[in-house]
């Protein structure tokens, strides 16, 4: 009786702390929960100046970290330099180097001195391309074919459905370039003709550029299609200011990787040429604002929430940074400039021989041309093998005579 009420006290302290546990669990994970709907879900992003700043100097400090590897200021000729000698022509005359600061001389330009150019004419040129390029896109649609195709290519990640794209507005402005300065570049990596010159201009964007899609997130555990949750999203850029580096890459000649790898070739080595090709990048104080609008749910939705808008800036920039901010370069082989028959264009000549007539028909000209050239290649064949029969034939003839033992007799010489 006594060690029954002795035991009775010491039960309800331990339901007691149970519940009061059992509470305090329940609380922390309300609080856990409201915590983290209230600072990463709706939590207020920082401003636009200072992400900019921040990125800026996030950028800044992880170039000046790691050695440049490859650069803008990188010339290609000095990785193009082999061993092989390859003879001047005598009949070719060659001008003297032209270094970089006769090209300034001669071109009057003193890079010190130099007032920044507007770049008015360059801006109209623009202008007219990406008006033409609105237009085309509107006409056929290709674009949004386009888009779709690479948004649900082979990179789609598993947890999201089909992509729709819902919106697309190319804009309406354009860009305006401005403050173009030349200058020389002094790195490690000076050719034999001196610092090379590079171009810098401002660039500056204002306009609303916008894409908008619509997808489902597939949960696919514990087990597949657990729950799908639609999500739709509008990403806008609404401005783009930046430093545009440009800068010429000279065409270099080096070995063919064949002959590298073949040790027995003889000195006179194949050369492959890599073509002029112009180089442009963005310093990385660029500036990208964009404007992202999120829909998320079915029923119950969450719009815009600021945690979706960061990380797809996020993956924006870095987007950008991965591909044309320095040290990364977007390198553009450039055409040949010399002047071609193929490539003539404009009304029919007073001389009637048909080279007015090119460009009425692009499609048709290219064909023909390219009928021309495989027939000028069969000819050659057949000419080739034509010789190769007829030298065979000869030689077979000379060697049957001096087999049958009646000796080889030129012909045309009177029999004994």
């Amino acid at each position: 009786m006594i060690a029954a009420r002795a035991n009775q006290p010491v039960q309800q302290q331990s339901s007691l702390s149970f519940t009061q546990g059992f509470l305090l669990g329940q609380l922390s994970v309300v609080v856990l929960i409201g915590a983290f709907i209230k600072f990463f879900i709706f939590g207020d992003p920082p401003s636009p100046e200072t992400t900019a700043s921040t990125r800026a100097l996030a950028r800044r400090n992880h170039n000046s970290a790691h050695k440049r590897t490859f650069s803008i200021n990188a010339s290609p000729s000095a990785a193009g330099k082999s061993d092989t000698t390859v003879l001047p022509s005598n009949i070719l005359r060659y001008p003297p180097r032209l270094t970089t600061p006769i090209i300034l001389q001669k071109t009057y330009y003193n890079v010190d001195a130099h007032q920044p150019e507007s770049l008015d004419w360059f801006n109209v040129l623009i202008a007219q391309t990406i008006a033409q390029f609105r237009t085309d896109a509107h006409q056929d649609e290709a674009i949004l074919t386009s888009l779709t195709n690479v948004l649900n290519g082979s990179q789609k990640p598993d947890f999201l459905s089909s992509i729709k794209v819902t919106e697309i507005s190319l804009g309406e402005d354009f860009p305006i370039f401005s403050n173009c300065r030349v200058h020389p570049v002094e790195d490690g990596f000076t050719g034999p003709d001196g610092a090379r010159l590079q171009a810098h201009m401002d660039v500056d964007l204002s306009d609303l550029i916008t894409l908008g899609v619509d997808t489902k997130i597939i949960l696919n555990w514990p087990k597949p299609l657990t729950a799908i949750l639609p999500v739709a999203l509008a990403v806008s850029i609404v401005r783009f200011s930046g430093t545009l580096s440009i800068s010429f890459l000279p065409s270099a000649s080096h070995p063919a990787p064949s002959s590298i790898a073949n040790s027995a070739m003889p000195p006179q080595q194949p050369l492959s040429t890599t073509p002029t090709s112009l180089a442009f990048s963005f310093l990385p104080d660029y500036r990208l604002d964009i404007n992202v609008r999120s829909l998320v749910g079915s029923r119950s939705r969450l719009q815009d929430i600021p945690k979706i808008a960061q990380m797809v800036e996020n993956r924006l920039h870095a987007w950008i940074d991965e591909r044309c901010v320095e040290p990364r370069v977007q390198q553009v082989a450039l055409p040949s400039l010399w002047p071609r028959k193929k490539n003539t264009r404009g009304p029919p000549s007073e001389e009637g021989d048909g080279m007015g007539l090119k460009g009425m028909d692009p499609v048709r000209d290219l064909r023909e041309e390219a009928r021309r050239e495989v027939e000028e290649e069969r000819r050659k064949d057949r000419e080739y093998r034509e010789r190769e029969a007829a030298a065979g034939m000869a030689e077979g003839l000379r060697w049957r005579s001096k087999a049958e033992g009646g000796g080889y007799e030129m012909p045309g010489t009177m029999p004994m």
